[in-house]
């Protein structure tokens, strides 16, 4: 690997691509050679040297290390597919949350030539979240009634946010049930008593909220409750450029945030 990890941000106009690049900016193991966003643009944007369409982004992609991807499931379906020959041997880490069976599909086919890591969150706390509601599902059972409720601004489109469906998966997985099988979206009406081992989910949109993820174990005697709170999303762009300077030059194959935090 180069000294100085060369890095193309996929959605560089967007707030989380103003914000990699402003990071980027103050990290001496780090450079931005350009973004890819819709509209490419000649003279680039701040913080970008330059601005392609995916399109016309070939040469950019093979001039870098890594690829980083906080867009729209659509825009990276696009990317994954259009530029795939470029993406060969970059380490790719996605951000973006919301997708489907074909961007999954396209994530596992960049990774038999490439390394690739996707993740709901790329902040350190949750991904730490994530590890200690694992173990407390495990340790306190299904006797304990488990409610996930996640905030966010206004502006966000997929719910439950993609952390909330993690930590639940995560939960699942500590009591060895399908996620699929036990999962409850916010109750109306009369839904009946809650059944045994039911993992539920409410969504908050309102004002500028960053992030908040409370998850609740609600037993007859007690109640635990743990919670993170995001102040600025900073916070993801720190984390998904650690991902980066993990993943650059590994083998090709899908990665996590648990394995560059060491907490497998």
């Amino acid at each position: 690997m180069p000294e100085r990890l060369r890095l193309v941000v996929s959605g560089a106009t967007g707030r989380m691509g103003a914000t990699l690049a402003r990071l980027a900016a103050a990290d001496e193991a780090l450079t931005i050679v350009g973004g890819v966003d819709r509209d490419g643009s000649e003279n680039g944007a701040s913080g970008y040297p330059d601005i392609r369409s995916i399109s016309d982004a070939e040469e950019l992609i093979r001039s870098a290390d890594a690829v980083v991807d906080f867009s729209a499931p659509e825009f990276l379906r696009s990317l994954l597919s259009e530029q795939s020959d470029a993406l060969t041997g970059r380490a790719v880490v996605a951000g973006t949350t919301g997708l489907g069976a074909e961007e999954e599909r396209l994530l596992d086919r960049a990774a038999e030539r490439s390394p690739v890591l996707t993740a709901a969150n790329f902040s350190v706390g949750v991904n730490v979240l994530m590890a200690l509601v694992e173990r407390a599902a495990r340790a306190l059972g299904p006797e304990y009634d488990v409610e996930i409720v996640e905030a966010h601004h206004r502006r966000k489109e997929d719910a439950p946010s993609g952390t909330a469906l993690a930590l639940g998966a995560a939960i699942a997985s500590g009591r060895e049930a399908d996620l699929a099988a036990v999962r409850r979206d916010g109750r109306s009406g009369r839904p009946g008593a809650r059944p045994t081992g039911e993992i539920g989910f409410h969504a908050v949109r309102g004002g500028s909220v960053v992030g908040e993820h409370e998850v609740m174990f609600i037993g007859d005697l007690d109640r635990v409750e743990i919670v993170h709170r995001a102040s600025d999303r900073a916070l993801f762009a720190s984390g998904a450029l650690r991902a980066a300077r993990w993943l650059a030059g590994r083998p090709a194959g899908r990665y996590d945030m648990r394995q560059v935090l060491g907490l497998d």
